[in-house]
């Protein structure tokens, strides 16, 4: 492991488990490493490079490895991945036990990372200009440093708080600008006006100070992904003309992928589709074990517990590529369950991470134009991602909510397992929809199931197993379940919060 890369996590002064006054730790270090580390911009960009790499491939539990934690969350949370319960990872997320307990470890994890990021990139931000280099280096460091810190800022506003357009003024999460030193203070939460304000002002500088990057390879930030976030920010905020243009730009230069490409795995950062990923080697492969979640038909993954509600598979053509990853398990003590073989391991157990591709900024540009009243336009867009995968097009009412439905639709078939099930939920005020499978008078749906030794039997299908919340209570818009919790080590030591 190249130590280079990672000698900022060792050097800076870092938030270590929460960003309050009586628990900030500073690295072991002193002034003169700390000069060492900022003196040019291209060891400042060792800070980057640094977090990045821990923020996506260390972690706590083989459960709470990286950034791909929050992701997969998110789907466990959702309507469409039916995550089997007696597999170790998501179960507790799946039941909606887990991130509302703010004694957990995942909910200590999640924002521990995302604040120790923010903390690394505010110590950039407020050294780059003094370090040696060209002007052109330094505002690749900085732009790229703004756009992580908005992108972890964002995390914060789409996780610990309900939509924007329900209430633009309840407080979220506390905002740290500068780096956090010994005597750092504690902060208050900050609406969620007060945190986009920062996230649209930190986007808005990346775009301009990385308008003479090009990067060489799709783990680093760029206009593209500046652009994508962008686009993910106006969606959430309504602005839907802004949504639409920021997702036309990032988008270009990433062509759909054909069907070839879209069975292969979802493993590949040089997938042509792909704005943004985290590439996996040998030696750096923290993050592929979210893979072993995911990949539910290869038999190196320990867990497959990512399995699809079978009413998920009744939303796609049958001349649809993706209908044709579907599968019903034939393996004993799996038989039944619906396997939905979108990501597959690479050889030795790797696989690289997608955090953002075309078909999002897609389905972004069809939403924002629907609901903007531009029907038309919607499902023009709509069409040109459903064409390439082989779908029907669209071709029914041209009512804005019927339009906006079906866009919505298509973004839970196309981004299944790729972290936006919760998100969608929250952002749209809409809630989770489970349902057992079993016909009209309460039986269960039989299906037939390929066994290893060939012979075909009929056995039950499985899908979901929870349907409502811990308290019993039916699923519903804007449940307290949704949102993550606050540790509650960070609300002991920050009396502000």
């Amino acid at each position: 492991m190249n130590k280079l890369k990672y000698i900022s996590f060792a050097l800076i002064a870092a938030v270590s488990l929460i960003s309050c006054e009586n628990d900030l730790e500073t690295a072991p270090t002193n002034q003169a490493d700390e000069a060492e580390i900022f003196k040019t911009a291209e060891s400042a960009e060792t800070v980057i490079n640094g977090t990045w790499a821990k923020f996506n491939d260390d972690g706590t539990t083989y459960a709470n490895i990286g950034y791909s934690t929050v992701l997969r969350t998110s789907d466990a949370m959702g309507s469409d991945v039916a995550v089997l319960t007696n597999k170790y990872g998501f179960p507790s997320a799946y039941a909606f036990t887990d991130l509302v307990n703010n004694t957990g470890g995942r909910s200590l994890y999640i924002w521990t990372s995302l604040y120790s990021v923010i903390n690394n990139m505010n110590n950039v931000i407020a050294r780059i200009d003094a370090a040696e280099g060209t002007q052109e280096k330094k505002d690749q460091v900085k732009g790229q440093a703004k756009a992580l810190r908005a992108f972890c800022y964002w995390n914060l506003a789409s996780f610990y708080q309900f939509s924007y357009l329900k209430d633009k003024n309840a407080p979220t999460a506390p905002i740290y600008t500068e780096p956090a030193t010994t005597n750092s203070i504690g902060k208050k939460k900050a609406s969620l006006e007060e945190i986009y304000t920062l996230i649209k002002s930190d986007l808005t500088d990346a775009n301009q100070l990385l308008q003479n990057y090009s990067r060489n390879n799709k783990d680093k930030i760029d206009r593209s992904v500046v652009n994508g976030l962008l686009a993910r920010v106006y969606l959430n905020t309504g602005e839907w003309t802004k949504a639409v243009a920021s997702a036309q730009i990032a988008k270009t230069g990433f062509p759909l992928m054909n069907a070839e490409k879209y069975k292969e795995g979802f493993n590949d950062i040089t997938n042509g589709e792909w704005i943004w990923g985290h590439a996996q080697t040998q030696e750096q492969s923290g993050e592929s074990y979210a893979f072993h979640f995911l990949d539910v038909s290869s038999s190196g993954s320990y867990y497959y517990s990512f399995m699809a509600d079978p009413y998920f598979k009744d939303l796609f053509d049958t001349n649809d590529i993706r209908s044709s990853l579907f599968s019903w398990d034939g393996l004993p003590g799996r038989e039944g369950l619906l396997r939905y073989a979108k990501f597959k391991f690479k050889a030795n157990l790797i696989a690289d991470i997608v955090f953002m591709r075309a078909a999002e900024m897609y389905l972004i540009e069809a939403e924002a134009e629907a609901r903007n009243g531009n029907v038309t336009n919607a499902v023009t867009v709509l069409n040109q991602l459903k064409t390439a995968r082989k779908a029907n097009v669209y071709t029914g009412s041209l009512a804005q909510n019927d339009v906006i439905k079906e866009v919505l639709i298509e973004r839970r078939k196309e981004l299944f397992g790729e972290g936006f099930s919760l998100l969608d939920i929250i952002r749209t005020q809409g809630k989770v929809e489970r349902k057992a499978y079993v016909n009209s008078s309460g039986q269960p749906i039989a299906v037939q199931v390929t066994t290893p030794s060939g012979s075909v039997k009929t056995v039950n299908g499985r899908g979901h197993s929870v349907f409502a919340f811990p308290d019993q209570s039916a699923f519903a818009p804007n449940s307290r379940y949704y949102l993550f919790s606050i540790p509650q080590k960070e609300i002991e030591n920050n009396p502000n919060l």
